[in-house]
């Protein structure tokens, strides 16, 4: 009887630690689960895009083509047992190499994406390339984008026409979730112009006698037409001395925008017939919007323009970048003569 006790305690025991054994299997497989490494990336960063409205099946669609899990079906279990499949967030999410399956399916749940660098400058001379470069770095196409920029009920939220809703953007580089839709985007612009426009900024402008959006629009046509920054307040001193004495202002960039190419190097006289808002040798004032997103520099030129008597402005033959300013329209004649000289000698006809 003694010797059957002894062997029921022993059996007793083999199976209590049978038992620890596979609860400590099942505890290691757990934890193996969730906390070993199970992210693989090389090189330069790596971002896994989340749409709108995405699936299970397309998150994992989409770690394939980056090649980035380790065991995809360890993935599968932990955001099964986590119920990732219910609150899937859409998003830019930056993988690091060596992440467990908890800190990856962590950062999904509760949304932490990492922020795209938008970067706006220099060649946006339409809300269509405005729409193109903005969705470069968005979720949202570039059609829907400039159809939001387009939309008049839009703009005028902002205090905007179509035509104006250009000069809304500050370029520079902001920080945005990559799944901010267009109308969001906006109100983000809109922030980043009021804080712009400064107390010092809308002082001067108003001392100018000019809109904040008249500004943009002087702006504009200065930018697209120097070379060299430090013209630019010199360039804006001959179009407010024209405005003041109600010239018109013979801008060949506003031509080049009402002809719709910013490629021309001859302002010829029959671009000068063209019948458009947009056209400053046959209307006087500015034109009704701005004919691209000018710089900062730029609309602080014409805050703080050049105080001076030239009327005109021409290329220096020389091809430096830099510009012949004249007094009188007889000398403003003979720079635009040397100039087209030495476009004749190149052959540069158009």
């Amino acid at each position: 009887m003694k010797k059957y006790f002894i062997r029921l305690r022993t059996w007793h025991s083999y199976l209590a630690l049978g038992i620890l054994l596979i609860i400590a299997a099942i505890g290691l497989r757990y934890y193996l689960l969730r906390n070993s490494p199970n992210v693989q990336v090389e090189g330069a960063a790596t971002y896994l895009y989340i749409p709108t409205g995405a699936t299970m099946e397309q998150v994992l669609d989409s770690l394939r083509k980056l090649k980035a899990l380790k065991v995809e079906s360890r993935f599968i279990k932990a955001a099964e047992s986590k119920k990732y499949a219910s609150s899937i967030r859409p998003g830019r999410y930056k993988l690091t190499d060596g992440m467990t399956n908890t800190a990856l399916l962590n950062k999904l749940i509760r949304g932490l994406q990492d922020p795209v660098r938008l970067t706006l400058s220099g060649n946006i001379r339409s809300n269509e390339r405005l729409a193109f470069l903005m969705s470069r770095y968005v979720e949202a196409d570039s059609a829907i984008i400039a159809f939001t920029l387009n939309d008049p009920t839009v703009a005028s939220e902002y205090g905007f026409t179509p035509a104006t809703i250009m000069g809304m953007f500050i370029p520079n580089t902001y920080e945005v979730y990559w799944n901010t839709a267009p109308e969001a985007l906006l109100k983000r612009m809109k922030r980043e112009y009021d804080n712009f426009w400064t107390g010092k900024r809308k002082n001067k402008a108003e001392t100018l006698g000019l809109s904040l959006q008249e500004v943009t629009v002087l702006a504009a046509i200065v930018y697209e037409e120097i070379l060299k920054n430090d013209e630019m307040p010199r360039i804006a001193g001959v179009y407010m001395n024209r405005l003041k004495k109600k010239m018109t202002l013979d801008a060949d960039p506003t031509l080049k925008f009402a002809a719709g190419d910013f490629t021309l190097r001859r302002i010829l006289n029959r671009h000068k017939l063209i019948d458009s808002p947009y056209n400053t040798y046959k209307y006087t004032g500015l034109p009704p919007g701005p004919i691209c997103v000018p710089s900062a520099a730029a609309i602080d030129a014409v805050l703080n323009y050049e105080q001076h008597d030239y009327l005109y402005f021409c290329a220096k033959p020389d091809l430096s970048g830099y510009h012949d300013f004249a007094k009188t329209l007889a000398q403003h004649n003979q720079n635009a003569r040397n100039y087209h000289q030495m476009l004749n000698r190149n052959r540069i006809y158009r």
